[in-house]
């Protein structure tokens, strides 16, 4: 089980609802019982007093419902992300906002994070949230490009599947932020076309050929000469996938970018 905000959240919900409840079956009728004998006539009409609830339970009450419906969408329909690092670059910038589908393939208990529903499995080209291998504590987006038994080689930095060369197109040189001297490609992943970038000046240090076991997938950054991803840490267990990017929500880093807002992730 690992201790995230999730499981948080989860405590949050059960804390607040654990009140709400024993004070609506024990307390809450006790302290009417109190009241019905007090009752007070006043100008000979009866006029009863409601039963002043504990703090804790107003609270409880009030912050119930909410933490349970947030606890619900974030476990079962979307959570939101930060992308903290460039290794998504161009696809996703340092500060983007994003949103993942949680139930893209398959529906897992929250907090424990055991699938109970599968769907269709990862394809190649999407890009995922996972936790991380060696410290599950951290989560960690990159785009898978191997599947389950397929052979993978990086070679140059060519990228080949089962033996074959992933096309790619040469776009120019990119002009965008947080990544100088790079050039950026157009590469085909299945059916998915994404945007891709390499440094002519950087060697190729992360090169060789891989085999991916059963029920893992190989994950690489789209800026692949500054990602720390599958060719340095192996394969990403299927058990550890949050879900499937698919929305910038919002973007902020020294200021606010609107024209990123609503933009769908490729």
């Amino acid at each position: 089980m690992i201790f995230d905000f999730s499981f948080y959240l989860f405590v949050a919900v059960v804390f607040t609802g654990t009140i709400w409840l024993i004070d609506k079956w024990f307390f809450a009728p006790k302290r009417n019982e109190v009241i019905q004998t007090s009752t007070q006539t006043h100008q000979g009409v009866e006029v009863s007093r409601k039963a002043k609830e504990p703090i804790i339970v107003e609270y409880s009450k009030s912050f119930f419902p909410v933490l349970l419906i947030v606890f619900l969408l974030r476990g079962f329909v979307v959570e939101p992300f930060r992308i903290p690092s460039g290794s998504m670059l161009p696809s996703l910038y340092i500060g983007d906002f994003i949103l993942v589908n949680k139930f893209s393939y398959g529906i897992k208990i929250p907090v424990i994070n055991k699938m109970v529903l599968e769907f269709s499995p990862p394809e190649r080209g999407d890009v995922v949230v996972f936790r991380y291998p060696r410290d599950p504590h951290l989560d960690y987006i990159k785009r898978v490009v191997g599947l389950p038994g397929d052979h993978i080689a990086y070679y140059n930095k060519v990228l080949y599947v089962n033996s074959k060369p992933v096309e790619r197109n040469f776009v120019g040189q990119y002009k965008g932020p947080g990544q100088a001297s790079a050039n950026e490609y157009s590469e085909k992943l299945s059916s998915t076309d994404h945007a891709m970038l390499l440094m002519p000046s950087r060697p190729n240090n992360l090169q060789g050929e891989y085999i991916v076991p059963e029920d893992m997938y190989f994950v690489m950054g789209d800026n692949r000469d500054n990602s720390n991803d599958s060719r340095v840490w192996g394969p990403v267990p299927k058990a550890n996938i949050l879900g499937k990017a698919f929305m910038i929500w919002m973007h902020y880093s020294d200021e606010w970018h609107l024209n990123r807002v609503g933009d769908m992730i490729k």
